[in-house]
């Protein structure tokens, strides 16, 4: 199976912390730039960050800067999204993904959910009171 699973949603208070996790199987991840993306109900989804496959580049959106930090193990085959100073504007599903056919994306194109040809199901979360 190939595929990429996301984990480390759930229910956390205003002002929590939680990483994701987006770990693959069937195929090596270090090989692939991985962007991060969020769909909130009833809103559009976005872009969250990226971050190359080996080189530690890392982009995100103007919103999300300074309380999103986006990392890899290419070693365990995940890259992971910690959330600090959760809110709750920030519950949504969120999911990684990937273009298999384009190199160094993330650095040369920014996020561009649209050319994601390949996705996780996506993990929620939820910050509320």
């Amino acid at each position: 199976q190939v595929q990429l699973v996301e984990s480390g949603g759930g229910l956390v208070k205003p002002g929590g912390s939680l990483r994701l996790s987006c770990v693959a199987s069937g195929f090596t991840l270090g090989y692939y730039d991985i962007g991060w993306f969020r769909q909130a109900p009833g809103k559009e989804r976005e872009g969250v960050s990226c971050i190359g496959s080996s080189d530690g580049f890392t982009r995100y959106a103007d919103s999300m800067k300074g309380r999103f930090t986006a990392s890899r193990d290419n070693a365990k085959n995940a890259v992971y999204l910690q959330i600090n100073n959760l809110q709750p504007e920030d519950t949504a599903v969120y999911y990684c993904a990937t273009d298999q056919y384009a190199s160094v994306w993330c650095r040369r194109r920014g996020i561009p959910s649209d050319f994601m040809d390949f996705w996780g199901n996506g993990t929620l979360v939820t910050v509320s009171s």
